[in-house]
């Protein structure tokens, strides 16, 4: 039996502050939930939100998707970064109305075989969309599982079977009290039990909290990596994609010489965005989306 002392507080912290996403509401399909997911991978709600309502009203269903050529869902993703997701989405879903008559499939498994799509995001998918029973290990709910029950400040670079096997410990034993254990957690993290400010004033569950017992002892883990920008190949593959996307057509070189400085680096993140499919190279000196 899991243990319950965890979920009467934060599934009643829940239902009074949960944000009202488009994603989470009764009528959202099992589309918008993956369709969010995707975007949501290191990208913020506030950024995520735009997007999101654009790509569902232009393409409601994964067929809408699928007929559609790949370059136009690497356009439609506009700044959100990583677009190296737009490629995985509209792979998922040319699968989804291959495979699954065009419906995304409410099985772990199926969802897990689809082009893009891990472990985190199938079971948020089976969980949220189907309210299905998973353990749902993102950031946010790794950091507060591992706050409250293992009283570290931060969780390890990667998932660890431990962490697991005690994150299933926790949830509940039926389907949609899971599901919604499953979103209540992660909000709790995104909102109150952040990664730099945690308000222990708002939390519900702030006298269980193993790390706060301790008094709040410093992450003594490997190194957090740092998301640097600022000249950064990420920054230059951004400026280079950006041209591409404003542009109606194919564009010359010189067009993307003149979005980025030092030629070296250039160089080499235009090679790697022809490599990761994210440009195509129609004509000497000459590119455009896939």
């Amino acid at each position: 039996m899991p243990d319950s002392t965890l979920h009467e507080p934060v599934l009643d912290w829940y239902d009074e502050h949960a944000r009202d996403l488009p994603w989470r509401r009764p009528e959202a399909s099992p589309w918008s939930v993956l369709v969010s997911e995707l975007m949501l991978q290191q990208t913020p709600v506030v950024r995520v939100l735009p997007v999101h309502a654009a790509w569902l009203e232009r393409w409601p269903t994964p067929a809408a998707l699928a007929a559609e050529p790949v370059g136009e869902a690497v356009r439609a993703w506009g700044r959100l970064g990583y677009p190296r997701r737009a490629l995985r989405l509209h792979a998922a879903a040319v699968a989804i109305t291959e495979r699954h008559d065009g419906l995304v499939p409410d099985d772990h498994g199926a969802l897990l075989a689809l082009p893009g799509v891990g472990d985190y995001t199938a079971a948020a998918v089976a969980s949220f969309a189907f309210g299905r029973r998973h353990v749902v290990l993102d950031t946010n709910v790794r950091r507060v599982l591992g706050r409250v029950v293992g009283g570290a400040e931060h969780p390890r670079p990667s998932v660890t079977k431990a962490e697991r096997e005690e994150a299933a410990l926790l949830v509940p034993d039926d389907d949609a009290t899971a599901a919604t254990w499953a979103v209540a957690v992660m909000e709790l993290g995104a909102l109150v039990c952040t990664a730099a400010g945690p308000r222990c004033e708002a939390c519900p569950v702030a006298d269980q909290c193993a790390w706060r017992a301790a008094g709040y002892p410093a992450y003594d883990g490997p190194a957090r990596r740092a998301q640097a920008w600022d000249g950064t190949d990420r920054q230059c593959r951004g400026r280079l994609m950006a041209v591409l996307r404003d542009a109606d057509g194919p564009v010359h070189r010189s067009a993307l010489d003149a979005a980025w400085g030092p030629e070296a680096q250039r160089l080499r993140c235009l090679a790697a965005l022809v490599a990761d499919g994210l440009l195509v190279h129609v004509a000497e000196d000459v590119y455009a989306l896939p």
